[in-house]
């Protein structure tokens, strides 16, 4: 029998492999306090900016108030989370903390609006967000002149602040985890189709709005 190979030694300048988030929230839950630090780090940039966004400009000054709830459900959750199919932590983070929006909406009498038929959803592909990605416009200024990049970041904030709540919610959902329509649906608790239709005048809205700069619609 011909001998094995030795394993390779491990490379030093290797960057240590980083625990997942089911691993640190599991750590918390039996008394790693320092896990739940980690977690926090890795997640709290990126979900406060999905509760302003969500929120939009009207109830920026309950964001925080969201954002601390949210952590706090975590918190009280951590012992009986586990991972539900192809759902992440970072889905349920961002589930929770588009629920508790939700809430805060409703108490503030923003209510989310009715949508426009699904039929006008006809022909809705998650492909067609892909607009998207091409940010900035290809004829647009290069991508290191800063003074474009702020100029259309804080048109995007502008205009995702006009979009109705529920638009707004399941647009920045689709583009934060990136979910498949039919687990989208499943989270948000709608229709197929009605969810289809949100993110259609979602985007053809910020189409609008954003004008120059996006790419052409193809």
């Amino acid at each position: 029998m011909a001998d094995c190979a030795p394993m390779p030694p491990p490379d030093p300048s290797a960057p240590p492999q980083q625990p997942s988030d089911a691993t640190l929230l599991a750590a918390y839950a039996m008394g790693q306090a320092q896990a739940f630090e980690h977690l926090y780090a890795r997640h709290q940039a990126g979900l406060y900016r999905f509760v302003r966004r969500l929120l939009g400009t009207a109830l920026a000054a309950q964001a925080d108030e969201v954002f601390q709830d949210v952590w706090m459900r975590v918190l009280q959750s951590a012992a009986g989370w586990q991972a539900d199919g192809a759902a992440s932590f970072r889905t349920w983070l961002y589930t929770l903390a588009h629920h508790r929006a939700v809430d805060m909406l409703r108490k503030s009498g923003r209510e989310l609006s009715i949508d426009a038929g699904s039929e006008d959803a006809h022909g809705f592909e998650p492909e067609g967000t892909a607009a998207w990605a091409q940010w900035p416009a290809a004829d647009g200024p290069a991508a290191e002149d800063q003074v474009f990049w702020r100029a259309a970041g804080q048109r995007l904030l502008d205009c995702l602040d006009q979009l109705p709540a529920a638009q707004r919610a399941a647009f920045l959902l689709h583009h934060e985890e990136g979910l498949a329509l039919d687990q989208l649906a499943a989270k948000l608790e709608l229709g197929f189709e009605t969810l289809k239709s949100r993110l259609r005048y979602a985007m053809s809205k910020l189409r609008t709005c954003m004008g120059a700069y996006l790419p052409p619609a193809p």
